[in-house]
């Protein structure tokens, strides 16, 4: 599983982007709000990923922040939520416009996205109430800008990665204060939380 990417954007085409990392170009497709916060070309970028793998085709996915990459994971969970309509939705609203529409229960703005039809907002409001729970909302583990890339973040997807809900997570993050720390020393520290 690639989970990030840093390297120098070659070519900008939205919604598509070409990074250079080691030698190699990868090919990510972002949502309208990542495309539009991106260096220019030639400059370094870090993305968090999300790999999409098919009979016929792999796809790689960007974001600029842990809280986007999470929303598209969830919402591809969703019955009749792919990817392309999971990134309208990113395209369309932040995160919080969406949790707000969630809550709620506005589906009337939901439909307003290209490709969500009456029926799937109404589902996305349904199945995605309990989910919701949760997405980060501490701007230091979750609203970074690109290019942004720090050990606390770094923990929190390791974190993630191993099987813990990001409630779970976000509650060990916050009682961990050590702004100085590593990545390895924040989950370290985190997972001892977990076994005392």
């Amino acid at each position: 599983m690639i989970g990030s990417l840093k390297g120098k954007i070659l070519i900008k085409q939205a919604p598509q982007v070409l990074i250079e990392t080691y030698g190699i170009g990868y090919e990510i497709e972002l949502p309208a709000n990542t495309f539009i916060e991106m260096p220019k070309i030639g400059e370094e970028i870090f993305l968090y990923t999300h790999l999409q793998v098919r009979e016929n085709e792999h796809t790689l996915f960007g974001f600029s922040n842990l809280n986007d990459r999470y929303l598209f994971r969830m919402l591809l969970k969703i019955s009749g939520v792919g990817a392309k309509l999971a990134l309208a939705i990113l395209s369309a609203m932040s995160v919080s416009d969406f949790e707000r529409c969630v809550r709620t229960e506005d589906s009337n703005t939901l439909v307003k996205i290209p490709g969500v039809g009456k029926k799937t907002a109404e589902r996305l409001v349904i199945e995605m109430r309990d989910r919701l729970t949760d997405i980060i909302d501490n701007p230091s583990l979750g609203h970074q800008k690109v290019g942004a890339n720090n050990a606390r973040e770094e923990a929190f997807d390791a974190l993630l990665s191993l099987g813990y809900k990001a409630a779970e997570v976000k509650k060990l993050m916050m009682s961990i204060q050590n702004d100085d720390a590593t990545a390895s020393d924040i989950i370290r520290q985190a997972l001892k939380k977990v076994t005392d």
